[in-house]
């Protein structure tokens, strides 16, 4: 904790003044240009892969970078992705997943949730993903099953926000995008999956999901 105080401290002693008419400005209201949702992990930071500020991105975090079919889960990501379409007029959702995921790890082993009986349930709604993985990818090693994993998962999750009424609506007018990203932190390189070429390709070389 002292550590996260002393950087409390710092934020409001030396950058704080440097832009406050950032924050006078965002007092008045919030329009950011794309949600962003990924998972929990304390090695993903959305803002600083991606180099924005305050108020230009509205991120969903969860473990798994998940989103439960519109209907299917009582917790909060319909309501955040409702909010962030209908409320805030996003035009592009990211679902970006990344390298040695745990919630991945523990979709893939489920021995590893033993005392984890939360985790386990709410992996329940990537079940999709683990059906997948068995499916095509019964004879890759472990590494390639999980790194295989990743990238199905966040596959998934995009279909998963297709069911969510306002999502369909926003696509079916053209007003929204869709784009599934998948981010090794170790190499800080993200990829973005091309629907010509069905496969992940490094961010520059990709064209929009949607």
């Amino acid at each position: 904790m002292d550590k996260i105080i002393r950087g409390v401290h710092e934020f409001q002693s030396q950058i704080f003044g440097t832009q406050k008419e950032l924050f006078e400005r965002l007092s008045g209201g919030q329009s950011p240009d794309a949600l962003f949702i990924t998972c929990s992990d304390s090695r993903i930071d959305p803002s600083l892969i991606t180099q924005t500020s305050p108020g230009e991105i509205f991120v969903l975090r969860n473990a798994g970078n998940i989103v439960p079919p519109y209907g299917a889960s009582t917790g909060g990501e319909a309501a955040a992705v409702e909010f962030a379409v209908a409320g805030l007029g996003v035009r592009d959702i990211i679902v970006c997943g990344h390298s040695q995921c745990g919630a991945v790890a523990g979709l893939l082993n489920p021995e590893k949730l033993t005392g984890l009986p939360t985790v386990a349930t709410w992996l329940g709604h990537a079940s999709s993903t683990q059906r997948v993985v068995e499916e095509k990818y019964a004879d890759s090693t472990p590494e390639e099953r999980m790194t295989a994993a990743v990238k199905e998962n966040v596959l998934v999750q995009l279909n998963n926000l297709r069911t969510h009424p306002c999502v369909a609506s926003g696509l079916s007018r053209g007003e929204l995008n869709l784009h599934a990203w998948v981010y090794e932190f170790e190499h800080g390189v993200l990829h973005s999956y091309s629907p010509e070429e069905c496969r992940f390709l490094p961010l520059e070389a990709a064209a929009p999901t949607d």
